[in-house]
């Protein structure tokens, strides 16, 4: 990749910065997805190695500017397994998934206690990218879990099958009607984020007083 990125390199490599490959991440994960679903181990080793390739670039971009290299990366990984493991390296004892979970979810909050990232919602932590309906589950569950939001009494009487068709239906419908069902989901969920916060506040609001 330093090679690529020389000056005798590839012009291509060399016009890339940070922004302009963001995207191809995305790309290459849902080609690995793919190779994993049709179980070819063939396409599997290369998607992970384009895959890797973004990893390698953006350590390279960040290297050239003194912020990190791929050594780091690597290190900052390997450090982050080991501490976030304490019942494999350390002497912690565990029960089951849950409590492995459970330690996993308190260790990454007090590493991130008192810096810029740190988690002050319950809804913090979501990805801001993730496709939309991916993106409403995940709020769905923590704001369930943080006691914002209560399941709706007719999502117990709709099964799988059911669920399925409408999901169908709705994104035929958009695609009739000419509208982004993508948009149109992260916009609904902004705005219901928005007011489980408004909620989470006063909720904090009201401990204190």
């Amino acid at each position: 990749m330093a090679a690529l990125r020389s000056p005798e390199g590839c012009p291509w490599d060399r016009e890339q910065d940070h922004q302009t490959l963001r995207w191809h991440a995305v790309e290459e994960v849902y080609e690995l997805l793919d190779a994993i679903e049709a179980e070819d181990d063939v396409e599997m080793a290369e998607e992970l190695g384009d895959l890797l390739l973004q990893v390698v670039f953006h350590a390279q971009l960040a290297g050239e500017r003194k912020a990190f290299d791929f050594d780091a990366v690597c290190q900052r990984l390997a450090d982050k397994l080991v501490r976030r493991h304490p019942h494999v390296f350390g002497e912690v004892r565990v029960k089951d998934v849950d409590q492995v979970w459970a330690n996993w979810e308190s260790i990454k909050r007090s590493e991130k206690t008192g810096t810029r990232h740190e988690r002050r919602s319950a809804l913090d932590g979501i990805p801001r990218h993730l496709p939309a309906l991916m993106r409403a589950q995940k709020l769905f569950k923590k704001a369930a879990k943080a006691g914002l939001s209560k399941p709706r009494s007719v999502s117990a009487k709709m099964g799988r099958a059911e669920v399925s068709k409408w999901l169908c239906v709705l994104a035929e419908l958009c695609q009739q009607r000419g509208w982004s069902a993508e948009e149109l989901l992260q916009k609904a969920m902004g705005q219901r984020e928005r007011t489980w916060r408004r909620d989470e506040a006063r909720l904090a609001r009201a401990k204190k007083a």
